[in-house]
């Protein structure tokens, strides 16, 4: 008999830890609480819309268009589209007042206008042909200012419209029921299997360098729009860890910037506003000190060109 209540004491004990952990994997981590994807047919995919989360600390907002931005307002008549991909949109290690945008967007509605908005059009592994498509779906909301953030990667870096939102595990399009399921799920369990079964890393697991067999489409779009429409162009050419290094871009860098010279694109490069190893996070992503110096560059730019709204 006096096992029971020992019996009873554990199970209680057991589902106390249990939630105990289940809250601090939320609370704590942000566990089950992923930015969630969907599928597009013009642009592939992009995060869900009105999300705001927050993941490994970092707050995460996906507006009404699916930006990561605040939500629009119609005071807004001051208006920069910010296009890019990972690099960009920082992912769910960069919080939302450490990006580049989000840093130029304050200082200028502190020092200058309310009415100033950059917004960040982006997704991991998006290419200016994505941009493009999300440009012609959307419009340019009155922008008074294109800035196309791309990398040497981008120049052929084609959509494919093959399979990502729920197949990828970056890209999901539900959460797990319980945070613990996720930390099993998505980070011990495939630690344990690459123990057991070692294996060469995936070439890119963020499917960024994909080899195309022509010159991205987007660039040319995105020239063809600013004309049509007026828009000042800009395209910010971010570098590599490697390009930093070497103090120069890769063949396909210089693609970029052949195209831009050919079109007369003013062109921001990372190698140009002095982009170093610090920057980094990884190879090709930057972390907020990268952020900041990105800041620092387009705040300058923006300032020089829109004097006739801020």
């Amino acid at each position: 008999m006096a096992r029971h209540p020992i019996v009873r004491i554990t199970l209680i004990v057991l589902v106390l830890g249990f939630i105990i952990a289940e809250i601090c994997l939320r609370q704590i981590w942000g566990l089950g609480e992923m930015l969630l994807f969907e599928s597009d047919t013009g642009y592939e995919y992009i995060a869900k819309p009105n999300q705001d989360t927050r993941r490994f600390g970092s707050r995460i907002i996906s507006n009404e268009y699916s930006m990561r931005s605040l939500p629009l307002a119609e005071s807004d008549s001051c208006i920069v589209l910010g296009f890019g991909d990972s690099v960009i949109n920082g992912g769910a290690l960069t919080d939302q007042d450490s990006l580049a945008t989000t840093i130029v967007e304050q200082k200028l509605q502190h020092d200058e206008s309310k009415a100033f908005r950059f917004l960040n059009i982006s997704a991991g592994s998006w290419a200016p042909d994505n941009c493009a498509a999300y440009l012609a779906k959307h419009g340019s909301f009155n922008a008074k200012m294109i800035i196309l953030f791309v990398s040497s990667h981008d120049a052929r870096d084609n959509m494919t419209f093959e399979p990502i939102v729920g197949v990828h595990p970056s890209y999901p399009d539900k959460q797990y029921p319980l945070a613990s399921i996720e930390l099993f799920d998505r980070y011990l369990w495939p630690r344990l299997l690459g123990l057991m079964h070692p294996a060469p890393p995936p070439n890119d697991s963020l499917l960024i360098s994909k080899e195309g067999d022509e010159f991205n489409p987007g660039f040319q779009k995105f020239k063809d729009y600013a004309e049509k429409n007026a828009i000042p162009l800009i395209v910010c050419l971010h570098a590599d860890m490697m390009e930093v290094k070497q103090g120069k871009f890769n063949s396909q860098g210089e693609e970029i910037l052949a195209f831009c010279a050919r079109n007369n694109i003013n062109v921001i490069s990372g190698l140009q506003i002095g982009e170093d190893e610090h920057d980094f996070r990884d190879d090709i992503h930057i972390n907020e000190s990268g952020q900041k110096r990105w800041a620092k560059a387009l705040l300058a730019e923006i300032k020089e060109k829109l004097t006739d709204c801020i």
